[in-house]
Parts: C-alpha cells; structure tokens; sequence
C-alpha cells in the first residue's frame, strides 16, 4: 500500500502523458471532423485551465483521493465493507459505482442552474480534441473533488479501486473527447461497454435536447439505463454544430475569458 501511495503520482502523470501523445497523433492520421479553429486558437487556453486545476487541488485538499481511500480504509468503514466485499470484487464494484457516482454528478450540474453555469465552460469549448476532456472550470474541479471524497467515504472504496478509476477516468475522457475517426463497427462494439467519441459528441452539441444526453466519461451503461442514452446527433457528426449558443466568439476560447464564463450573464445557455 505504501509503494501505491508514493508512485501514484507517477502511475497516473504516466498514464496521461502516454494516453494524450496517442489521442493527439490520431487526430492528425485519422480526424473524424474538420477543425473550426486551429489547435493554437484553443489548446493554450485549455491547458492552462488543467494547470490551474491541479494548482487549486494541491492548495485546497491537503490528501490525495487515493490517499483518502487509504485513511478510510484504516478505519473499516464504508457500505461495501459492511456488505461483506473484499478482495478483487471490493475494487471492481467500488470502480464501477464510482464511475456511476460520476455519471449522476454530471446530470446534476447540467440541471442545477448555479452548477449549470459552472459546468458549461466545458461545453463552450468550440470544438472537441484531446484537451477538450479536461476542460472544467476550477471550482468546478474544487466541487467533484469535495463529491469524491464523500462517495469514497461512503462506499468504502479501497485505494487500488480510486486508483484504477482515477487513471481510467481520465484516459476515457481524452479518448471520447478526441477528434478521431473510428471504422462503425469497432464503435458499435466499443459503446457497448465504453463511452466512444462518437457517442460523447453528441452531448457537445449546440442543441440543449442533444447536450443533456449521453453523461458517461468511462462507462456506457449508465445513459441506457437510465434512458439519456442518444445514438447520434439529429444533423449527424459532421453536420452537427459544437458548443453553446452563447460564447460564440473565438476570443472566449482565451483562458481569462474562460474563468469568467460561469460569473457573467447569458439566458441564451440557462439551466432548464
């Protein structure tokens, strides 16, 4: 346990790294729509949200999710210890319910108009790439962090299952927000089981019955279940519009217009 908390940070920035170098040379080889704007237009904006991101986390939570796991773990609580899990099936099931944990999340704060106005920095993203699966508003971030915790406490999910889901989160995220092309019938296979790019696009785009579908980062049973599943965009993926109708103008891509999204006023993108 102790060797999983000291490399944790490695296991996971080596993981990033490897799955963005991979989505971001399959975007070049093999896009599955034009570019609206260039990648210079956009990705300076949206890795520095994912810079400052990580600078609020480390200055607001003192622990890692990992190593909170670790401390909960220590003390035996949790629904899934009490319910006799251990082992294999105690990570398994605790990774997936965290995952469904996030899935409910993300309904709520498309839902929630305070939330809403947070969350949709994400979809004001004019396009979709690789960065695009960690464009989120800080105190956004500052919030799921604060949802996580809670949901770790309450399920008792050990460190090796937040560390499985964490590292698998986000590589599912630059994975199904990657510009990439993928023959029809490996993504049929695939969104079986996983959220594919295809299948996410559909929830960035311009239109509010399209954007509130399709809520799974990793996992794509969850919107069936549920009956938010929606198999393709009413204009198809290359006609379909990214983004909101708001925010429109190329210079909100910039990083200091993107943290003041959530503070200005527009009814056009309001909550239902």
């Amino acid at each position: 346990m102790n060797d999983l908390l000291a490399n944790q940070t490695v296991l996971r920035l080596g993981a990033f790294a490897g799955v963005f170098a991979a989505m971001a040379a399959w975007e070049v080889l093999a896009p599955r729509r034009p570019r609206p704007l260039p990648r210079r237009g956009r990705w300076p904006g949206n890795l520095g949200i994912v810079v400052l991101d990580t600078l609020a986390l480390r200055v607001i939570f003192p622990v890692t999710a990992v190593a909170w796991a670790a401390a909960i773990e220590a003390k035996g609580i949790g629904l899934l210890p009490l319910a006799g899990l251990s082992g294999p099936w105690l990570v398994a099931v605790a990774a997936v319910l965290l995952d469904l944990a996030i899935w409910a999340q993300h309904v709520v704060f498309h839902h929630v108009p305070v939330l809403w106005r947070l969350h949709r920095m994400h979809h004001a993203d004019l396009d979709l790439d690789v960065t695009s699966g960690a464009r989120f508003h800080p105190i956004e971030i500052l919030l799921s962090m604060a949802i996580k915790f809670a949901v770790i406490a309450l399920l008792g999910a050990p460190p090796l299952a937040v560390l499985l889901f964490e590292v698998l989160l986000n590589a599912c995220a630059m994975f199904n927000h990657a510009n990439v092309r993928l023959p029809a019938p490996l993504d049929a296979l695939l969104r079986a089981v996983l959220v594919t790019p295809d299948m996410h696009r559909v929830h960035h785009s311009v239109r509010r019955d399209e954007t509130d579908s399709n809520f799974g980062f990793c996992l794509a049973w969850w919107d069936r279940m549920f009956g938010t599943y929606r198999a393709a965009p009413a204009a198809g993926q290359l006609g379909m519009t990214i983004g909101l109708t708001a925010f429109r103008d190329p210079g909100e891509q910039r990083l200091d217009r993107m943290l003041t999204q959530p503070f200005r006023d527009d009814q056009t993108d309001a909550a239902p």
